[in-house]
């Protein structure tokens, strides 16, 4: 960490105000995270509607996991293009696309058609729903790839943890209204009954909306119109969501490290990537983390949490409504982790959060192993450690890992680095989303959270060992820092 002396950890900034700005702020960061709702909701609905679904369409495992993984693995490209995109584009307009994106492709999954008989197979049926969720997934990892950089490059260093850690709360907020809308419309209208999915699945319209009419009135990034020359526009935007005095000096700041940046007449983007060893070396790092995240198996549990709570010896019944749990502890991680985001430095959030989801992975195996199939106990203790490894999840490394991802990465391949960075964790959770019900089939719980826990280890090493730290820094300190590699010689 730089030194209080040291001006490029912000110290010589006018401090923050409160006043009409922060409302401002906060108006901006609740409509940009309508995008991770949608993303929570679009993830998380699945869980609980593929049985209806495949039930109604006459789907085999097979194809219902075609259909599952098939919004999973867009998503990573949707990642990859989605911040090439917002690099040349704006974050702000490709935010509009997104929601456009997320509301053709809840359409096409909506009116899928089904076979001419009820539980009849229609291939015109299942290639329409899977083009649908193609587009959702395109919409959602494009959704999490620009999301944050947005949000963090409209906030002020001081506060950036906990507005771009937003975004990550609005995603477990989502994935949670799925559980509790799949329960409900279960319950209520019955999980046999036709067409039940289709309204699970069209919810989502709403927030879609939400998302296009909201950022229609919301301004650019400031350090993106820098970027592109618009100096004047960029201090007209810092001058909404900061004091006048701040907002010039920022405005200078970002503009004198960009100017700085461009008289060195190096590449942009990926030949920039390519020729500079740090920037190699901190998309690598970027690779890592996201990857850490998902080997975590965070994800197969909100997407096949009833599988591994039936697997545990509860009735279907019992699974759907115990799911809801999940998400309620998410949610509960969220707010927790916002409250720490920016009192705790990453690297120690990293880790406090790695020790407990890896002793959480030890205590479900051991419970499983320990425990005889059939024990009334079993269910319970099992239900209760997966619960407490979601709520360690999401306290210490969920919102602290796009927060990450978000600040890292130097202002002209920003979009493109957290880009590839969630590729790579996009299609790390695919290949779990697609494996994850055959693993638990073929080597059990038991088998199957030791794997984790092993993968967990790997990952508290490499945390410690290459993840350099950001908070506490501009965004400008931190994209000198680490394309001249100072950032490794800090801790």
């Amino acid at each position: 960490m730089p030194s209080a002396k040291d001006p490029s950890d912000g110290s010589s900034l006018p401090p923050l105000t409160d006043g009409p700005q922060a409302k401002r702020l906060g108006l901006i960061s609740l409509i940009a995270c309508f995008g991770g709702l949608l993303f929570g909701y679009d993830t998380g609905v699945a869980n609980g509607a593929e049985g209806p679904m495949a039930m109604e369409l006459g789907l085999n495992l097979l194809q219902v996991g075609v259909v599952i993984s098939s919004l999973v693995f867009a998503a990573a490209v949707g990642a990859l293009i989605a911040g090439q995109v917002a690099d040349s584009w704006g974050r702000r307009k490709t935010i509009i696309a997104l929601a456009v994106l997320f509301f053709v492709g809840t359409l096409f999954v909506v009116f899928s058609p089904a076979g001419p008989e009820p539980g009849t197979f229609s291939p015109t049926g299942f290639g329409v729903l899977v083009a649908g969720r193609i587009m959702l997934g395109l919409a959602v990892g494009g959704a999490s790839t620009v999301a944050p950089v947005y949000l963090a490059e409209m906030a002020p260093y001081e506060i950036r943890g906990s507005i771009t850690g937003r975004n990550e709360l609005a995603i477990v907020s989502g994935q949670l209204a799925a559980f509790v809308m799949n329960a409900i419309l279960d319950t209520w209208l019955g999980g046999s009954m036709d067409g039940v999915w289709r309204i699970m699945f069209s919810i989502c319209a709403l927030p879609a909306l939400v998302l296009f009419f909201g950022m229609l009135r919301m301004p650019e990034s400031p350090r993106w119109l820098v970027e592109k020359g618009e100096y004047d526009k960029a201090l007209k935007v810092l001058n909404t969501v900061r004091s006048p005095e701040r907002a010039l000096a920022e405005a200078r700041e970002i503009q004198a490290v960009t100017d700085k940046e461009r008289q060195k007449n190096k590449p942009l983007g990926i030949k920039a990537v390519l020729t500079n060893r740090w920037l190699l070396r901190i998309v690598g790092v970027g690779i890592g983390v996201a990857t850490m995240q998902q080997l975590t198996g965070i994800n197969s549990i909100m997407y096949y949490g009833t599988r591994v709570l039936e697997e545990a010896g509860m009735t279907t019944q019992q699974a759907v409504l115990a799911n809801i749990a999940f998400g309620v502890v998410a949610v509960v991680g969220g707010v927790i982790a916002l409250r720490n985001m920016d009192r705790l430095d990453r690297r120690t959030t990293f880790m406090i959060g790695l020790t407990l989801t890896t002793t959480c992975h030890l205590l479900v195996a051991f419970a499983s192993m320990l425990l005889p199939v059939g024990s009334a106990l079993r269910p319970i203790v099992i239900l209760i450690l997966v619960v407490a490894f979601v709520a360690s999840m999401q306290t210490f490394l969920s919102v602290a890992v796009w927060v990450w991802l978000a600040e890292i990465f130097p202002l002209h391949m920003r979009g493109l680095g957290i880009g590839i960075s969630v590729f790579f964790g996009w299609g790390t959770n695919g290949v779990l989303t697609l494996f994850f019900p055959s693993l638990v089939s073929g080597v059990g719980i038991t088998g199957s959270f030791f794997i984790f826990a092993g993968v967990g280890a790997v990952a508290l090493y490499f945390v410690a060992t290459q993840v350099p730290e950001t908070r506490g820094r501009t965004l400008e300190a931190l994209e000198e820092a680490v394309s001249s590699g100072a950032i490794y010689q800090t801790r």
